[in-house]
């Protein structure tokens, strides 16, 4: 495959990272073609559960990993080109991955990743958190897709008040709405 392309240019610095999240030492900034490999580790750590059920040989699983990282990439940029394409760095590696697309009536989370070392550690949540507290004063909800066969963030959504909107076989639609909370 040729050259992935690169993120759109972002206007400003970009949100503020939460305070939550800066006590962690974490930043939230633009994405930039530079991230593109520490992005690709993300996206990795993202399938490793499921790909861990396929015997394939480590070379053959990376390839595939690239293969569908860079198909994933072209797309989001495709599709959501207008989102803000953010990830998450702690002391210059990035960690995680946050692309939003913000527009009335409803902001969607195209997509929210994590290295598998920072889940389950509350950063998710404030990410969302103060994804969802930006939506409220902008006058919006917030809505997302999770696989099906992803049971722990799917609590995480219900448990920050998103709420089933239906789906499809392999997602489910969750939505936040300030009046639902």
């Amino acid at each position: 495959m040729s050259a992935l392309p690169p993120f759109p240019v972002a206007t400003g610095a970009g949100p503020a990272t939460p305070p939550a999240l800066a006590a962690l030492g974490l930043r939230l900034r633009p994405a930039t073609t530079a991230d593109l490999p520490g992005l690709r580790r993300v996206y990795a750590d993202s399938r490793a559960d499921e790909l861990a059920q396929v015997p394939w040989p480590p070379g053959l699983r990376q390839a595939f990993l690239d293969q569908q990282f860079d198909l994933q990439h072209r797309h989001y940029l495709q599709h959501y080109g207008d989102a803000d394409f953010l990830v998450l760095e702690r002391a210059g590696e990035v960690v995680g991955r946050l692309y939003l697309q913000r527009s009335a009536p409803d902001h969607l989370v195209v997509d929210i990743s994590l290295r598998e070392a920072l889940r389950g550690q509350g950063v998710g949540g404030a990410l969302l958190a103060h994804t969802q507290a930006a939506a409220a004063a902008s006058g919006c909800g917030v809505f997302l897709h999770v696989r099906r066969d992803n049971p722990g963030a799917r609590r995480l959504y219900l448990r920050l008040g998103f709420v089933p909107e239906g789906g499809t076989d392999s997602h489910e639609r969750l939505a936040w709405r300030p009046s639902l909370s």
